[in-house]
């Protein structure tokens, strides 16, 4: 029988990580319920998905409501109660202005909870930039088990069908939201970047290193453009702000790193050369999910110079889409692979957050949305002495937060809401809001 000398005792590092994993939980639950396969398609535009996840998302606005209201505080400052609050303008007038207000109401609610009260209840919740390492640590390890998913069905064929092969890395999200896993890997890959370039301690740096070599190969078989391009701009532009010298050495790095894994392995060479080849291909050879991502472009261009100021009304894009695109327009995106049978998915939104806004809310929402957008962008980028080494604990907190926004925001030239990878979208922005309006004074 064990005696009380020998029994293994918790010390007090792991007592207070075990203290905030419990009041993280509602967060992190969140994050960890993304691993649950989602049933059914990812719906575009302002359309849900009702996940696990988003289930969870609901729990942690309520949890902290009750917090809120037993602390019998004022939750959020004067400044982030409007940057925050700001795109509930848009949304609610658009939904007030639409010809269907009551086709409209869904879309109300998704918007509020993407934009709105997750973010809200993320900043509420994260104490510190303990707290803040928990979650980005915890996004991170979502990150390695969706890749691992992915690389597994790269390797024995059995992920999403590209170009005739079932070969796409999709995680767990499956060939209806190709975009899911894709996501889920740029999200790490910002985030560990962030904490190697940062001034943590050096058992950290390494660990994000190792993390980020084995997100790179995810990333690449996600064969997903967009997550390619805001990756690439995101970890530059923290790469610049770390430092000219330690963003030469981590560029030569990362360079060598994609000529042995791509290059030098010959890790689906063929198929990611032709990929990145048609990133230019926009007017010469477009392929066809290339055209109809423009004429979808075109036909959200058009809604909304019949409604300037309001839109179309919210998830009315998918109504108006037909009466203002041209024949160029397929009925719809091939699906298959990834454990599901082939179907015709239709298009529901022009894939660009932007003009999906602008189509749907109107000038007045999309001043709205991108406005608290750059509030938290300036907020972030506020403070140029949180950067680069020797400028403190709060570098690290920096780096991610500012590459996060920088990689959603480019993102969303290619891609909008839709699907339950959505709901770590607005973790994403919870993390972000926290340190812009309350973790940056702090450091």
């Amino acid at each position: 029988m064990a005696t009380a000398a020998t029994l293994p005792v918790v010390g007090p590092g792991a007592r207070d990580l075990l203290r905030r994993a419990g009041a993280l939980s509602p967060v992190l639950a969140v994050v960890a319920l993304l691993l649950v396969p989602g049933g059914g398609g990812a719906e575009g535009g302002t359309g849900g998905t009702g996940t696990v996840a988003d289930a969870a998302s609901g729990l942690l606005v309520l949890v902290c409501l009750v917090r809120v209201a037993r602390g019998r505080a004022r939750p959020l400052t004067r400044t982030a109660a409007v940057v925050l609050g700001l795109p509930v303008l848009g949304i609610c007038l658009a939904a007030i202005t639409s010809n269907d207000p009551a086709s409209s109401l869904p879309g109300v609610a998704r918007y509020v909870q993407v934009f709105v009260l997750v973010p809200a209840a993320v900043l509420l919740t994260v104490r510190d930039r303990r707290d803040f390492a928990v979650i980005a640590w915890a996004l991170v390890g979502l990150a390695l088990l969706q890749g691992a998913v992915g690389v597994a069905q790269y390797l024995t064929g059995t992920g999403a069908s590209y170009q005739g092969e079932d070969v796409r890395a999709v995680g767990t999200f499956g060939a209806t939201d190709v975009m899911g896993m894709a996501t889920v890997v740029s999200y790490g890959l910002v985030v560990v970047t962030g904490i190697a370039l940062g001034s943590g301690p050096g058992r950290a740096r390494t660990a994000a290193l190792v993390c980020a070599g084995l997100l790179f190969l995810p990333l690449v078989l996600s064969f997903s453009r967009g997550a390619w391009i805001a990756t690439v701009l995101a970890c530059a532009l923290q790469l610049l702000l770390a430092g000219p010298r330690r963003a030469v050495r981590v560029a030569l790095a990362a360079g060598a790193l994609g000529v042995v894994l791509v290059g030098g392995l010959g890790i689906g060479s063929e198929l990611v050369e032709e990929r990145v080849a048609s990133i230019t291909r926009v007017t010469a050879a477009p392929d066809q999910s290339v055209t109809d991502r423009y004429t979808m472009w075109a036909a959200a261009g058009e809604m909304w110079r019949a409604e300037p100021l309001t839109g179309v009304g919210l998830k009315g894009f998918p109504q108006y889409r037909d009466a203002h695109a041209s024949v160029a327009l397929s009925s719809g995106s091939d699906t298959a692979g990834a454990g599901a049978g082939f179907q015709r998915q239709p298009l529901l939104s022009p894939h660009n957050m932007y003009l999906l806004v602008l189509s749907e809310q109107g000038l007045v929402g999309l001043l709205a949305l991108v406005g608290s957008w750059t509030a938290l962008l300036v907020g972030a980028l506020r403070r140029r002495g949180g950067f680069g080494p020797g400028s403190g604990a709060g570098a690290d907190c920096a780096l991610v937060a500012t590459g996060l926004l920088v990689w959603q925001l480019v993102d969303f030239f290619y891609a909008d809401i839709g699907g339950p990878s959505t709901v770590l979208m607005a973790v994403v922005f919870g993390l972000a809001a926290w340190w812009s309006l309350v973790g940056a004074r702090r450091a």
